[in-house]
């Protein structure tokens, strides 16, 4: 067994059997147990990434990301929706404490089983680069849909909910379903990576100009990508009919991902005919996560519910 077997072998072990004491959810979280599921059944496609331990931030990001893997967090009364969770950070580092554990927890008192994703960071020397966040969202979709009669779960009942540069990614995945980002490692892969509904909370959308100056765009296509580069990896690029029905959500006054951001989306998304719902806040920023109380983005969520009941997701 080579080196890096070995450290996958290990890690397997270490994941199944619990959640890193830091990685566990707010002691708030209504639900009955966690479980990790690895993402990749040996080394993710590709190859490379970071040496080392997992690096974790006083905001509670982490980085150094070595092993890309789902958190689940089942509610005490699962109803058989689900949902994958990615937080952002620029493609940087992933804000787990102040987007995607509120978020879990959130979810799973009403209900719905949450998968927080722990995704590949592009530039921590993986090998394909750009695709390689993409690759473990792709497949987190279709390992949700494999395992999902054995959880309980309806595989037409999948949504994904993504926070800014956790939002680009999801955004990508709701609109490239079809799109080969790796060879198939196994029987998951025969299942479509097609997720039902689509939340993107303040998400980088674009990484056209003049919406360029973003993390995100940086780490994926650089400083002085083309047209084509940019459009490439922009989001609205691909929207089609079969894009998943569409909940954006964003701050007028935010200073890092432009407002026209969700305007764009929204714009491509009556093109295509996708039903897409726009709401905007008088103000509110960027960050705040499932909202903070006093300010307008305490209101979202509760926008979310009803529209997760119109879809079927709530009852």
């Amino acid at each position: 067994m080579n080196r890096r077997n070995f450290i996958l072998g290990a890690s397997a072990a270490l994941l199944a059997g619990c959640v890193n004491a830091k990685e566990r959810p707010h002691n708030t979280l209504t639900i009955t147990d966690t479980e990790t599921l690895l993402l990749w059944p040996q080394t993710p496609p590709g190859g490379g990434g970071p040496s080392g331990p997992m690096k974790r931030d006083k905001r509670g990001a982490i980085s150094n990301i070595s092993q890309p893997y789902l958190t689940v967090y089942r509610p005490k009364n699962p109803n058989g929706a689900a949902m994958l969770v990615a937080a952002g950070g620029g493609y940087k580092r992933i804000e787990m404490e102040t987007e995607a554990h509120p978020a879990a927890q959130w979810l799973s008192e009403r209900g719905i089983t949450a998968f927080v994703l722990t995704y590949r960071l592009p530039h921590e020397g993986w090998n394909v680069g750009p695709l390689a966040p993409l690759q473990d969202a792709q497949r987190a979709l279709r390992l949700i849909r494999a395992n999902a009669e054995k959880k309980g779960l309806k595989k037409n009942q999948i949504g994904v909910l993504g926070f800014s540069a956790g939002g680009h990614l999801l955004g990508l995945a709701s609109v490239r379903a079809d799109f080969q980002s790796y060879p198939p490692q196994d029987a998951t892969d025969n299942h479509s990576a097609r997720p039902d509904i689509s939340a993107l909370i303040y998400p980088i959308i674009t990484l056209e100009a003049p919406y360029d100056h973003t993390s995100t765009a940086h780490i994926l296509i650089g400083r002085d990508a083309d047209e084509q580069e940019a459009a490439k990896w922009s989001v609205q690029t691909y929207v089609n009919p079969q894009t998943p029905p569409m909940f954006l959500v964003q701050a007028k006054d935010d200073p890092v991902s432009n407002p026209m951001n969700t305007v764009i989306m929204q714009q491509a998304c009556e093109k295509a005919h996708v039903p897409c719902e726009l709401h905007p806040l008088a103000s509110g920023g960027h960050g705040f996560g499932m909202g903070k109380p006093g300010s307008p983005t305490q209101l979202w969520p509760h926008e979310f519910r009803d529209w997760l009941k119109q879809r079927g997701e709530l009852s």
